[in-house]
């Protein structure tokens, strides 16, 4: 069944309850996203524009989905007295189907480090202060573009090291980390969010879901590049007696550009110095183009060393400036097996140990970039921190005794930019309690800006855009 989604059913079962606990006299529910910490020590903001796109835009509120909602809590709670049926009616005929809140967030793209607010929401009709929080369920799965953006920046900035040290310019960085994850991920939708995500940093992917979403939600035309490639079965199905068959038949398909082979079917030593650098040598050599050579399989900081100085021997190259090996640009590496964060530096440093440079490399991620995450990662929460009961604005936030990294921000935020940066040379920011607009604060910059209000998209970032506020 292809149809809209139930808006009133994007959330938690507990949530549809949650209309009649608000103290009586609410009127307004203020709520904000965070990142309270985690793996890394900063954050790049993406991913909300599309939900805002996908799920909240226009109208998103219909009579069915009402009528479904509340057949729905019937059967699942038992009783007819849970869902706040009348509410969500009153929503729709007052509305139309358009969602009366406002969210305000830093610009997609935008590093900011942890514990600081990231978005906010807030119902503008008063009648519908339970509104705020039962959206919390689906825009909190901004956490999951936010955690692959920022995966895929911190590796970027480790490669960025390895060719800084080793290579004569670092002009290859957007390709040096190749996107392998589009079979591993859990759905066609974090394929795509996971994919638009890592494209921020990098240009290389092959996960085609990714580059779409890039192009329709964010205005990019093609956002990532790859290149032909071979898998094992288009290698093994010559057989292993004509496997350089299957090679000299990837040179003669493709004899000019970048193409890449596996070529560990079977010895991926033979066919490095046997096939690639023996028998094929010439016709490598021959070649208007780079053959990227990849080993599929192994303990990367034994075989990459040791299929590199096989390659230096067949191919030879010079030796750059910084005193490292480059090889004759008509061949390259390309490592794609149990890359992660964690192997990256190791992978590097294995090839600069044994003289080479990081240039000479490149890298394919899959499930560690796009599926080895939650929203743990980055600790990320939606927490309410304001409400207006009885015309009053409250603070509120939870302090527990056993968990002070789960004290909550107090009142209306103000995402504030320090006069200066940070040791690594970007704008650090501080989280302000905006108790009022006025005093100390006047003049005050809020990084934060409103991009939607009353189902309306105020603000649509362009890829490039982002791309430029998350570069290193």
């Amino acid at each position: 069944m292809n149809r809209q989604p139930n808006i009133i059913l994007l959330t938690d079962s507990y949530k549809l309850s949650h209309a009649k606990q608000y103290p009586p006299g609410t009127t307004k529910v203020y709520s904000y996203l965070e990142s309270r910490g985690g793996q890394f020590d900063n954050t790049v903001f993406f991913g909300l524009q599309y939900y805002l796109n996908q799920y909240l835009s226009g109208k998103v509120l219909e009579q069915w989905m009402i009528d479904e909602a509340d057949e729905f809590c019937k059967a699942h709670f038992g009783n007819d007295t849970i869902f706040n049926k009348a509410g969500w009616q009153s929503l729709l005929d007052k509305h139309g189907g358009i969602l009366p809140v406002s969210i305000k967030a830093v610009p997609e793209g935008t590093v900011v480090p942890v514990k600081n607010v990231l978005a906010t929401v807030e119902n503008t009709d008063d009648e519908f202060p339970w509104l705020t929080n039962v959206l919390e369920t689906l825009l909190l799965k901004v956490w999951y573009p936010i955690t692959v953006a920022t995966l895929s920046r911190e590796a970027k900035k480790m490669i960025k090291v390895g060719l800084e040290k080793s290579a004569d310019n670092c002009d290859g960085l957007p390709f040096k980390l190749h996107d392998f994850g589009y079979r591993g991920v859990s759905s066609e939708e974090s394929a795509a969010i996971g994919t638009a995500s890592h494209l921020v940093n990098f240009m290389g992917t092959d996960t085609v879901a990714g580059l779409l979403l890039a192009k329709n939600f964010y205005g990019e035309l093609m956002g990532g590049f790859s290149i032909p490639a071979s898998e094992h079965s288009t290698i093994t199905s010559w057989g292993r007696e004509h496997e350089v068959d299957a090679y000299r038949n990837m040179l003669k398909q493709y004899p000019t550009g970048l193409v890449a082979c596996v070529s560990d079917s079977y010895n991926i030593y033979d066919a490095c110095e046997k096939m690639w650098g023996g028998v094929l040598k010439d016709e490598v050599l021959a070649r208007d183009g780079t053959l990227v050579i990849r080993p599929d399989s192994g303990e990367h900081t034994i075989v990459l060393p040791k299929l590199l100085n096989i390659l230096w021997d067949r191919f030879g190259g010079v030796t750059n400036s910084k005193g490292y090996k480059v090889l004759d640009p008509h061949v390259r590496v390309i490592w794609g097996d149990g890359i992660n964060i964690d192997t990256i530096p190791l992978i590097l440093d294995s090839v600069m140990n044994a003289g080479f440079s990081t240039d000479n490399l490149a890298m394919g991620m899959g499930g560690c970039l796009l599926q080895a995450v939650n929203r743990d990662t980055q600790k990320f929460a939606f927490k309410c921190s304001m409400a207006v009961i009885n015309g009053e604005e409250v603070e509120v936030f939870k302090d527990p005794v056993d968990d002070h990294g789960k004290v909550s921000k107090k009142g209306r935020l103000l995402l504030s930019p320090y006069h200066g940066v940070d040791a690594n040379g970007y704008a650090t920011y501080c989280t302000i309690p905006l108790k009022d607009c006025t005093g100390i604060l006047t003049g005050t910059t809020d990084a934060l800006v409103e991009v939607f209000r009353d189902g309306r998209i105020l603000v649509n970032h362009k890829f490039s855009e982002i791309r430029e506020r998350a570069a290193l």
